[in-house]
């Protein structure tokens, strides 16, 4: 606790699910890659949702709890890149610890770094950048029209399918989970199988069934991935209900509960890509379609297959977009008298 002195923040929302970026202030974080400084940070002996106490976590801790944060609040460390590819690294973290991918967190990364300066951008057109994350190296191409930022695009890590109707018993009744890779790995089910709707008065329910779900697939042998533990495991439960489809493809509504039992507010970003390969594998996505994929407060984001990405083991190319706004800027600061320390979550 000693280690944090005063850290400055700017914070974005994309679809109204929170990011917090840090780029002054911090510790060291030892590494090669953004991979190897994310194992840094969970510490030896620790997990994505459990790290190790450390400088650098008690950053995230800081930031994350009351009262200068909250349990749904969300952010990223930014760290050095991998190579000369990439714009900037990032390490992903939330209330429980940290996360290999961050589809909403990319795409306001992109747009804060347009308005930064750290990446120049047209009065219209686009500007692509690119950021290397736990997973891999994704892009944020943010759109501009007469001199202000329009929209923003994140293309991910190739998406693939793990395991298809994989039965999972909850409080609610037995109901099948399909399991994607996106960056990270989901567990995906009907909210309606479980007599649910997704609203924002069903929340208590969705945040139980989705934890059981996530519980429940801890030792399946789908969630895990050949890159290895960081990127093994069940991060996110996707609980959508079907829509009337649009003239462009399917309409879904969905609720993603993260970590130990975190809501997303935004549609998900690395949860849409990872319901993407399912309707594609499904035949729901056609060529040229997209998918209007809701969140519980209605923000939207649109996403597609990209057409001659790779196939099979591979998995798919998408993209995603939606909006991304900048909230304020803060500088935080820590009393070496103050009781609380790094502070609490309720």
């Amino acid at each position: 606790m000693s280690a944090v002195r005063a850290v400055r923040a700017t914070d974005y929302h994309t679809a109204g699910e929170p990011f917090r970026i840090v780029c002054e202030g911090l510790p060291p974080a030892p590494g090669d890659t953004v991979a190897e400084r994310c194992a840094t940070a969970i510490g030896a002996g620790g997990s994505g949702t459990a790290p190790r106490p450390g400088a650098l976590d008690d950053v995230r801790r800081l930031l994350v709890r009351e009262p200068r944060g909250h349990a749904g609040m969300y952010g990223g460390f930014v760290v050095p890149p991998d190579d000369d590819g990439a714009h900037f690294g990032v390490l992903f973290w939330h209330k429980d610890g940290y996360s290999t991918a961050c589809g909403h967190g990319t795409m306001a990364l992109g747009v804060w770094a347009v308005d930064t300066g750290r990446v120049a951008a047209p009065d219209d057109g686009d500007a692509r950048v690119r950021i290397d994350v736990p997973s891999g190296r994704v892009t944020a191409t943010v759109h501009r029209a007469r001199g202000r930022t329009t929209g923003v695009t994140f293309r991910g890590v190739p998406a693939r399918v793990g395991a298809r109707r994989v039965p999972v018993a909850t409080s609610l009744g037995i109901t099948e989970v399909d399991i994607a890779h996106a960056g990270a790995c989901y567990a995906v089910a009907s909210a309606r199988d479980l007599g649910l709707e997704v609203t924002r008065a069903a929340l208590p329910s969705l945040v139980r069934a989705g934890r059981e779900i996530r519980a429940a697939l801890a030792t399946h042998p789908a969630t895990w991935h050949p890159g290895g533990p960081l990127l093994s495991g069940v991060y996110g439960v996707v609980l959508y209900e079907e829509l009337p489809d649009t003239p462009f493809g399917p309409h879904q509504r969905n609720v993603t509960v993260f970590a130990d039992g975190q809501v997303d507010r935004s549609p998900c970003g690395s949860g849409t890509s990872a319901r993407l390969a399912l309707l594609a594998e499904d035949g729901r996505l056609a060529p040229g379609e997209d998918l209007l994929h809701e969140s519980v407060v209605g923000t939207v984001f649109t996403g597609r297959v990209v057409p001659g990405g790779p196939a099979g083991d591979g998995g798919l190319v998408t993209e995603v977009t939606g909006t991304a706004y900048r909230t304020g800027e803060h500088v935080f600061e820590t009393d070496p008298h103050d009781a609380l320390g790094t502070g609490f979550l309720l």
